[in-house]
C-alpha cells in the first residue's frame, strides 16, 4: 500500500521559480480520487548554517478563483501606493543581487 500512496501523490507538474535569495516552488499534484491541487513551497537558505528554510501552503481547486482574486486586489494594492520594481534574476545571478527590471505598471495576472 505504501508504494501506491507514494505514487498516488507525485507530482503532476512544477514550476520552480528563483527569486533572488528565496526559490518558490509550484507544484501540481494529485489525491487519491485524481482532483488536483497545489502546493505553493518558499525555501530560503538560512545565512548562520546554510539549512534551507521551507514553507509550504496547500491550495485546492475550490479556492482557485477566490485565493487569485484576494492574490490580484493586494498586489494591485501594492503597485497603486507603492513604486514596486520587479526584479528578473538570470541564471548564475541569484545571489548577488544583479536583476533586470521590468516596467513597474505591468500588470500580473494570476487568474486560473
Amino acid at each position: 500500500m505504501g508504494d501506491f500512496d507514494n505514487k498516488e501523490r507525485e507530482e503532476v507538474f512544477s514550476k520552480k521559480v528563483r527569486a533572488g535569495k528565496r526559490t518558490y516552488f509550484f507544484d501540481v499534484k494529485a489525491t487519491r480520487s485524481n482532483d488536483y491541487y497545489i502546493t505553493v513551497t518558499e525555501s530560503k537558505k538560512r545565512f548562520e548554517d546554510g539549512v534551507f528554510i521551507k514553507h509550504k501552503i496547500f491550495l485546492y481547486k475550490e479556492d482557485f478563483e477566490k485565493f487569485a482574486e484576494g492574490l490580484n486586489e493586494v498586489v494591485d494594492y501594492i503597485k497603486a501606493h507603492q513604486d514596486v520594481v520587479e526584479k528578473r534574476y538570470e541564471p548564475g545571478f541569484e545571489n548577488n543581487g544583479v536583476g533586470i527590471t521590468e516596467d513597474a505598471e505591468s500588470k500580473d495576472d494570476f487568474s486560473f
